[in-house]
């Protein structure tokens, strides 16, 4: 039987490890060709190493896919556009981008660097608008396609130490939003996934406190491979009626995270006041508070399923 990825071509960034790599793997086996793009830098963005590429494209080929290696950066935007211009060059077509690339530089808000900000928000951010951006044309003209970009709770819910990856990885969010409403007449999707994986990207969370070390022990237990299927559907012809969608993968469990909506009105007819909003309105509002201090872990404190 057929793979649902038959005859598609995907290109998958960040694909030479962890959960890129699984993904590049699973893309293969259900029949699509897969461009595996992978500058094979350090957590923090830094060196090169071809062997992570090279290694998911041999193990491809040893299980009978099809697979090219391709080494761009995805902040330059010249060096991104290669990875599109590969898989036509290659395969023939695109027919799917996974924005999967990512480096971490963590350091608490009062000791973050320009440089940490923007080299950050250049991979995470303007990486996946660089690769997106040079397989639009090609989408446009066949009249289908699909956007599959790498969010994070650390951007939906907050993280501490992280304020770039966050910002980045909500911008990513708000990406998608923009392409999914711009391209939809062309039948072009573009939806989000925050994955719930251990890897070495999920490796630097701290684990100090016994809070931090539970948070970590079940990180620990949710494999990068469970993340797969739902980007391999996605890709595919089966997807067709999914759009503009943020979904998380928990282990065996798909989440689907809501939109900002406003959760409270108040009208005050005659204008509000400083005071009056002291005395009338945050005591109102208070109870639908979010919690100041909250991170993932609060939001999922049970063990993944």
């Amino acid at each position: 039987m057929p793979g649902i990825l038959e005859g598609k071509v995907v290109a998958i960034t960040g694909a030479g490890r962890g959960i890129g790599r699984e993904i590049a793997l699973l893309c293969a086996r259900e029949g699509a060709a897969v461009i595996v793009n992978d500058p094979g830098v350090a957590q923090g963005g830094d060196g090169a190493d071809a062997a992570p590429a090279d290694t998911t494209v041999a193990d491809i080929a040893a299980a009978g896919g099809r697979a090219y290696a391709n080494f761009a950066n995805v902040a330059d935007p010249a060096a991104a556009a290669t990875i599109v211009e590969d898989a036509v060059q290659r395969f023939g077509r695109i027919d799917a981008v996974v924005n999967n690339a990512g480096i971490l530089r963590d350091t608490i808000w009062h000791k973050m660097s320009y440089e940490d900000w923007t080299s950050v928000i250049d991979v995470n951010l303007t990486g996946a608008f660089n690769v997106s951006k040079a397989a639009t044309p090609y989408f446009r003209e066949q009249g289908s396609g699909s956007f599959i970009h790498f969010t994070s709770t650390s951007g939906l819910i907050g993280n501490i130490g992280q304020a770039n990856y966050s910002a980045a990885k909500l911008g990513l969010v708000a990406l998608s939003h923009s392409i999914a409403l711009d391209m939809a007449r062309w039948g072009v999707r573009s939806n989000c996934i925050a994955p719930f994986a251990w890897s070495r990207m999920t490796a630097s969370i701290p684990a100090e406190t016994p809070e931090q070390k539970l948070r970590v022990e079940r990180m620990k237990t949710m494999s990068a491979d469970k993340i797969a299927p739902l980007v391999a559907f996605l890709a595919s012809d089966a997807a067709q009626g999914v759009n503009n969608q943020i979904f998380a993968v928990r282990k065996n469990e798909i989440l689907l995270f809501n939109k900002p909506r406003p959760v409270r009105s108040m009208v005050k007819l005659e204008g509000w006041t400083p005071q009056a909003i002291a005395d009338e309105l945050v005591p109102a509002f208070k109870p639908a508070f979010a919690r100041a201090d909250e991170v993932s872990a609060h939001v999922f404190p049970y063990d993944p399923v």
